[in-house]
């Protein structure tokens, strides 16, 4: 979710940056694109997820981990443009997800709840929001184990019982938030007991990132696999944008060093990989087997262009620069022609996102997170560079 922390980042960069992207350009046609969107979907019991391969909708219930994202489209278009309708939406949508509070079985409650709820309390501070953000944190604290320092994020993966994802550090921020709403220290606690135990076992020494460590029941590591990689040893390209933006996060949330420190690894890992190609829009593994004729995944490009705008800020002078750079030139690219929809795309904004290309699933598709990382760059984009945030 877009945080405060922009006062550092305006001195550093309001008036002094030449901006490649027309935001107000690329939030109107966003804004066209999801009006059109919410014309499709009436029934808040399915959600906008992606494009089946017949050309109709993907739609998901609300227990399914992305739900979360569309609601929060809707509160970042309400934040931009002031338009009212979309704030109407954006509660509907939102509100759509309320029983997912209880919802014990999952580990991704920070996309579902914190991109949904938090973002709309925190543009309008609706008293209705709270309590459920903070029951779906401790609905999502019952994940964690303490003998294992981590929270669980699927109930098995092949015949081991307690595996870990990297995308399970995207509900770190949920949690500091609650921890903060609520006093209780435990949501903390457990946050940074994840974020610790995920920087010993999940990180190789490149700092690329395993998709999946599997722990036993006392948390030693039985084995380093991927459910969505092309290998075990490859480096899913989610999964970095992932970690990028995990770790920035936890080093604006408690200021340690060491989360600092890991995201400037990941980020160099991330921006000088070799086989990134020229566009900055990464292959869907970074040592997917047939790159070039490799499927992108824009996705992975907008996370981690969200991820480089915060890192920036947190940074000295010449790896601000560079950082800024790099998400600019992600930006250009996913606005451009080739990967931005301005019409048609079944209404969603990018093009070309692979969800699980082992599975086959989501394959050089629109996904509905890659629109909601999209956006939230856009308006880190605009504030650095404008110096202002808009209604």
């Amino acid at each position: 979710m877009k945080n405060v922390f922009w006062g550092l980042m305006m001195l550093a960069f309001s008036g002094n940056a030449q901006e490649k992207i027309d935001v107000d350009k690329q939030m109107e046609l966003s804004a066209k694109q999801y009006k059109g969107m919410l014309q499709e979907f009436q029934d808040t019991n399915l959600f906008p997820q992606s494009v089946n391969k017949d050309g109709s909708y993907r739609k998901m219930k609300a227990d399914w981990w992305c739900t979360g994202f569309f609601g929060g489209i809707l509160w970042y278009l309400y934040e931009y443009t002031g338009d009212t309708s979309f704030k109407n939406e954006a509660d509907k949508w939102t509100m759509a997800l309320q029983k997912e509070q209880y919802n014990k079985s999952t580990h991704d409650l920070g996309f579902m709840l914190y991109c949904s709820f938090g973002n709309g309390y925190r543009l309008t501070k609706d008293p209705k929001y709270k309590p459920i953000l903070l029951q779906g944190a401790a609905s999502l604290s019952t994940r964690f184990n303490p003998k294992i320092g981590l929270i669980k994020s699927w109930e098995s993966f092949g015949k081991y019982k307690y595996p870990v994802i990297i995308d399970n550090m995207m509900n770190l921020e949920y949690l500091l938030w609650a921890a903060k709403a609520s006093g209780n220290k435990e949501y903390y606690d457990i946050a940074i007991s994840h974020a610790d135990k995920t920087i010993e076992n999940h990180f190789r020494a490149d700092y690329s990132t395993y998709h999946v460590v599997c722990y036993d029941s006392v948390g030693n590591v039985l084995a380093k696999k991927t459910a969505q990689g092309y290998s075990d040893s490859s480096a899913w390209a989610r999964g970095q944008a992932w970690g990028l933006y995990g770790y920035t996060m936890m080093y604006r949330e408690t200021k340690d060093k060491k989360y600092l420190n890991q995201a400037i690894h990941i980020a160099d890992f991330f921006m000088n990989h070799p086989n990134l190609p020229a566009d900055k829009i990464p292959y869907w593994d970074f040592n997917a087997p047939n790159i070039p004729d490799e499927v992108r995944d824009a996705s992975s490009a907008a996370i981690a262009a969200s991820a480089l705008l915060e890192l920036s800020g947190y940074v000295k002078r010449s790896l601000q620069k560079k950082y800024f750079a790099f998400a600019e030139e992600v930006l250009k690219s996913l606005s451009g022609p080739e990967y931005f929809a301005s019409e048609d795309n079944h209404h969603f904004l990018l093009k070309h996102s692979t969800g699980s290309r082992r599975a086959n699933s989501e394959v050089d598709t629109p996904i509905i997170y890659a629109d909601y990382y999209y956006l939230e760059a856009l308006l880190r984009y605009n504030q650095l560079t404008k110096g202002k945030k808009k209604p």
